[in-house]
C-alpha cells in the first residue's frame, strides 16, 4: 500500500530528475528508467505517476515555466518605470535558478520537443506570449511605433543567449548575459532608456 502524501514528493523528485538527466546528457534521448533511477525509484512508479516520457517532459517544462513566471512576477512587482519593467524581465530570464546548465539544456530540448509534441508546443506558446506581452507593454511606453520591433529583438536575444549557452558556443554567466541585453536596450532606446 502506498504511503499517504508521497505522490507530490515523488512527482517533484521525478520532475527534478528529468531536468538534471536532460542537462547531464544534453538531449531528450533519455529513458524513463534513467530518470527514475536518478530520482531513486522504479520506472514502473514513474510511469504510474506520469504515464509516458512525453508527459514527464511536459511536467518538467511546466515546472521550469512556473519558476520562471514567479521570478518575472516578483521582479515586475518592484519595477517603477517602463525601463525597469524591461530590465525586470531580463533579470528574471537570467536569474541563477533559470540559467543553471541543466535548466538551459532543458529549455533547448523543450524547443526541439515543441516541433513534434502538441503539448510542448502549447507550453512554448504560453511562454512566448507572456514574454512578448511583458516586453511590449513597456516598450510601447518608451518607443511608440518601434515597440513591436524592439520586443521581437529582445525576445530573440533572450532565446538566442539560451541557445548559445546550451550549445556552449560562448558560455556566459548570468550577469554577462544581462549586460548584453541591457546594452541592447540602452543602444536601441538611446536617452529614453535611462528613464
Amino acid at each position: 500500500m502506498p504511503k499517504q502524501g508521497m505522490e507530490p514528493i515523488r512527482r517533484t523528485a521525478l520532475v527534478e530528475a528529468t531536468i538534471h538527466e536532460i542537462g547531464a546528457r544534453g538531449t531528450l534521448d533519455v529513458t524513463v528508467s534513467q530518470i527514475a533511477k536518478r530520482a531513486g525509484m522504479s520506472s514502473a512508479l514513474a510511469h504510474h505517476y506520469f504515464g509516458s516520457k512525453e508527459q514527464i517532459f511536459a511536467a518538467a517544462m511546466r515546472h521550469i515555466l512556473t519558476l520562471y513566471g514567479a521570478e518575472v512576477r516578483g521582479a515586475l512587482a518592484m519595477a517603477k518605470s517602463p525601463r525597469q519593467r524591461i530590465e525586470a524581465v531580463v533579470r528574471a530570464s537570467f536569474a541563477p535558478a533559470q540559467f543553471r546548465p541543466e535548466t538551459v539544456a532543458a529549455w533547448l530540448n523543450f524547443y526541439v520537443q515543441a516541433q513534434k509534441s502538441p503539448a510542448a508546443r502549447r507550453l512554448l506558446h504560453v511562454y512566448q506570449t507572456r514574454l512578448r506581452s511583458n516586453l511590449l507593454f513597456a516598450f510601447r511606453q518608451l518607443a511608440g511605433p518601434q515597440a513591436l520591433t524592439l520586443t521581437r529583438g529582445m525576445a530573440a536575444m533572450i532565446d538566442g543567449l539560451y541557445i548559445r549557452q546550451a550549445l556552449r558556443a560562448e558560455p556566459l554567466d548570468p550577469d554577462a548575459a544581462i549586460d548584453v541585453l541591457l546594452a541592447y536596450l540602452d543602444t536601441s532606446l538611446g536617452q529614453k532608456a535611462k528613464t
